[in-house]
């Protein structure tokens, strides 16, 4: 148990939320918000939603787990958004696609670069 505490006698930052601090639990929705502004950034709304007819992201729309089916659409196609702008041709996932075949595609598409 021992090797366990840092050098401050300090647990390590894995031991749960609990074990980091009260901030700990918000930390999604700040990844959140700067995912939000470096897609922004790219220009995400005109490029990428309207060409899919879809509506902007709000401030935590992938923080809170709210339709699971609707989130993993809207990944998949910053993803592939995303992989185009990169330089890479890749083609839009549909909804009807298997998820994990579109998951596959874009790991393997990611580790190529």
């Amino acid at each position: 148990e021992e090797a366990a505490v840092g050098r401050r006698g300090e647990r390590p930052a894995d031991d749960g939320p609990a074990e980091r601090g009260p901030g700990a639990a918000f930390h999604m929705f700040v990844l959140m918000e700067d995912l939000l502004d470096k897609l922004k950034l790219l220009s995400y709304e005109e490029e990428a939603l309207r060409r899919h007819n879809m509506r902007p992201l709000s401030r935590h729309y992938f923080a809170l787990p709210t339709n699971p089916g609707e989130q993993f659409f809207m990944f998949c196609t910053l993803a592939a958004w995303l992989i185009t702008k990169a330089g890479r041709p890749f083609e839009q996932p549909q909804e009807c696609d298997d998820p994990n075949a579109v998951i596959s595609n874009v790991l393997s598409e990611l580790r190529s670069f």
